[in-house]
């Protein structure tokens, strides 16, 4: 032992300041570790960081000494990373697919930033040392201009990346799970959700089947309007009927009867309008609903869970917006399928009143010219 303990002094004396250097390079290589760990340039280059790991412990030994040879490779992977993170490059390798299995794909890498297989974006995972597709891809934009990439020989391509993260862009992995608007809907919006959006279908096929009817006997008085007999298949001809019928009448009895007949027929005209309105009332207030009770549950969660994890109150507080958000776009285009179809009612009323006011008109100037 004492032979042993004497030879490790003098070892550790002819290294002098070699011990500095082989610290100093421990200390690098240590941080340059996490970096190939999660490098792209490493699904291409695997074991750089086996042989980091055994260059840290072996700078760190006592015993055993770096030599020249292991310091130059060193050197080497690290001026590798920095001359492929400014390369774009097509390669062979292994790629993990979303049904599990692997298979050997054309892969191109862009720099440090992303890597692209077959039109789809793919990611790195360290551990099981090789790229995986991305089990959500961008939108079909991105995809496109990523195959117009890859089938790129020369000159420059548009391509969309994402420079966060170098185990393929950390922010489009974390965008690409977002869930879409149906998967928000579908997972976040609750009964009382579901519940407004059958509601804003109903006021809308109301909405739709008001306009039709609309539509249609507003035909109908364009036409009464050019015939000079009056006919019962439209509200006009029914009021312009009531004046056939009472020909004797003075001009105050024949308003009264003109009017009682409009009256009639308003009902028929502005029927619906009133439960459409009551929908596009109902609706943001079905959502404001929904809020309160999705808040109160978050912070039911929050009691029982604690306020540690901001990602569960955001994700609560998301969730509980979700049918606020429902009523406002149910509201809104029920309020505009309100006011049209109000707008066409009010223009048959109109005319009923004016062809009726014209009415009145003339039978005061024929009895004028009666005296």
């Amino acid at each position: 032992e004492i032979t042993i303990s004497d030879k490790r002094e003098v070892l550790r004396d002819r290294r002098g300041d070699l011990n500095e250097l082989f610290g100093t390079l421990q200390g690098v290589a240590g941080d340059f570790l996490s970096n190939f760990e999660n490098s792209l340039i490493s699904a291409q280059y695997p074991g750089r960081s086996e042989y980091i790991e055994g260059f840290i412990e072996k700078a760190g030994s006592t015993i055993e000494q770096l030599d020249i040879g292991e310091i130059e490779r060193f050197w080497y992977f690290m001026q590798q990373e920095m001359t492929e993170s400014a390369r774009v490059v097509t390669y062979q390798g292994e790629v993990a697919l979303p049904t599990g299995e692997t298979a050997t794909r054309s892969i191109t890498r862009i720099g440090s930033f992303n890597s692209i297989s077959e039109g789809e974006y793919l990611s790195y995972a360290g551990n099981i040392g090789h790229l995986q597709v991305l089990p959500k891809q961008p939108d079909a934009g991105t995809l496109s201009m990523a195959s117009d990439l890859e089938g790129a020989t020369s000159g420059f391509t548009k391509v969309g990346i994402d420079p966060t993260g170098g185990v393929g862009g950390q922010v489009m992995a974390n965008l690409v799970n977002f869930p879409s608007v149906e998967e928000q809907v579908r997972n976040n919006s609750g009964t009382i959700g579901f519940i407004i959006i059958g509601v804003g279908i109903i006021g809308i096929i109301l909405g739709f089947y008001r306009l039709l009817m609309l539509e249609l006997t507003s035909a109908k008085v364009r036409s009464q309007l050019k015939s000079n007999t009056p006919a019962k298949n439209n509200p006009l001809g029914r009021v312009l009927m009531v004046a056939d019928n009472n020909p004797n009448a003075d001009t105050e009895t024949l308003e009264l009867k003109l009017g009682e007949a409009i009256l009639q027929e308003t009902p028929a005209l502005e029927s619906l309008l009133t439960l459409i309105k009551m929908i596009a009332t109902i609706a943001p207030l079905g959502g404001l609903l929904g809020t309160v009770t999705g808040m109160i549950q978050v912070f039911q969660q929050i009691t029982v869970y604690g306020a540690g994890d901001p990602t569960i109150m955001a994700g609560g507080i998301s969730q509980a917006l979700m049918t606020t958000v429902l009523g406002i776009v149910v509201a809104i285009p029920t309020i505009f399928m309100h006011t049209v179809v109000k707008s066409r009612a009010d223009n048959i009323i109109h005319i009923l009143e004016e062809q009726a006011t014209g009415m009145i008109a003339q039978k005061a100037e024929q009895q004028a010219a009666a005296r």
